[in-house]
């Protein structure tokens, strides 16, 4: 490690696993907020794994900052010209977003990249200190986070003010729904550019084991409340008299809801209970097959495993929200909050072949149409380069 990179370390935990640079000359990106590349935690992660190939392929110099052990370097679809530079952070629930973004921000103060892709405004704090190095700033918003029944008080307000900060510092936002769009304008006064999240059309992948084809209903959330998991738990008894259950998903924090699926998989024969599942094979596998997914999110914007769901063509119940019927649009099926609501529209779709056929290929025309990695990754790269200086 160079003298420099040496020092570095010391103060931020610098970590560099890539051989440097991608060539002289080229726009650069530093992108800051996601766990880093290649990782499969999320959203954003998923986000990064498509667009760091796509910028390099149009000549960018891509740097990922990550967090230790948070990536996957085995990945055989890795691409090696990303450049992924580890810092340190705090591995709590609270805090890990707010360090790692504030040591990932001095890092890239330091480098000085042509531009920064911020994931989080969350991060809002840290854009005065790229503001003041002549970094500008593209920053995805997310969601609503001060709204998310997961966070206290205190970390709802450090959401808020982040966004403030976010709305004042950054040079441009993303924003991945349209309605997340209208909110920013109308709380914040800040315009910004629609990108959402992309899905992958897999090829035709075998039932997973001990399931078969369209005879079962899936469930995949993080287990916090405005997913609509309480609720759902709650009508899983009545569903899985009839048919089969899977539940994918954790709170990774090993909750109260992690132990009612425990028990309702302990429970009822008919519940398999997976945990979180990082094999994209098998959860797109699921997805295809199901007779039904029941996407339970209230809060934030284009949900990327709505988004997923769609393109491998699973017939979809979602809750009625602004953001779920701007998703899957006018051939949508949605449902209410309520246990017994929730029951009996899964039990009625799943008795519909018909409508089940129906709801398979409107998901799947509306997610080639409007939902593409390709038109995505295209939408951040135009982003980008119109933030280069000139």
């Amino acid at each position: 490690m160079p003298a420099g990179n040496v020092i570095l370390s010391a103060v931020t935990g610098f970590r560099d696993t890539s051989s440097g640079k991608t060539g002289a000359g080229m726009p650069s990106v530093a992108v800051i907020g996601t766990r880093g590349y290649p990782s499969y935690y999320g959203g954003f992660e998923t986000a990064i794994r498509k667009l760091s190939p796509y910028l390099i392929d149009k000549g960018w110099d891509v740097t990922v900052y990550s967090r230790p052990g948070a990536t996957t370097p085995s990945d055989p679809d890795i691409d090696l010209r990303v450049v992924s530079r580890s810092t340190k952070g705090l591995e709590t629930k609270s805090l890990s977003t707010l360090s790692y973004g504030l040591t990932a921000s001095v890092d890239a103060v330091r480098r000085r990249p042509d531009v920064a892709l911020v994931m989080n405004v969350a991060n809002g704090y840290f854009l005065p200190l790229l503001r003041a190095r002549k970094i500008p700033t593209l920053v995805n918003v997310d969601g609503i986070e001060w709204e998310r029944a997961k966070w206290s008080p205190l970390a709802k307000r450090v959401f808020h003010t982040g966004a403030r900060l976010t709305a004042k510092w950054a040079n441009n936002l993303v924003f991945d729904a349209r309605a997340i769009e209208d909110y920013w304008w109308e709380s914040f006064s800040a315009p910004g550019v629609f990108i959402p999240y992309g899905g992958e059309v897999p090829p035709t992948l075998d039932v997973p084991e001990g399931l078969s084809h369209r005879g079962y209903v899936l469930v995949v959330a993080r287990f916090v409340p405005e997913n609509s998991v309480p609720e759902f738990f709650r009508a899983v008894p009545a569903i899985a008299a009839k048919y089969p259950v899977v539940i994918v998903g954790s709170s990774g924090y090993e909750g109260e809801l992690d132990a009612e699926a425990r028990k309702l998989a302990s429970e009822h024969s008919a519940v398999s209970w997976l945990g979180h599942v990082s094999d994209d094979d098998l959860l797109l596998a699921l997805w295809q097959h199901a007779g039904l997914y029941f996407h339970g999110h209230s809060v934030g914007g284009t949900n990327p495993a709505l988004v997923q769901a769609m393109a491998a063509g699973a017939p979809i119940l979602a809750r009625d929200t602004v953001y779920n019927r701007e998703v899957l649009g006018p051939g949508g099926r949605f449902v209410l909050p309520d246990p017994n609501s929730i029951s009996r529209a899964v039990l009625q779709f799943m008795e519909d072949e018909t409508e089940l056929e129906e709801s398979h290929l409107s998901n799947l025309a509306r997610a080639a149409k409007h939902y593409s990695w390709p038109v995505v990754c295209k939408d951040y790269e135009t982003a980008l380069r119109q933030l280069l200086p000139r």
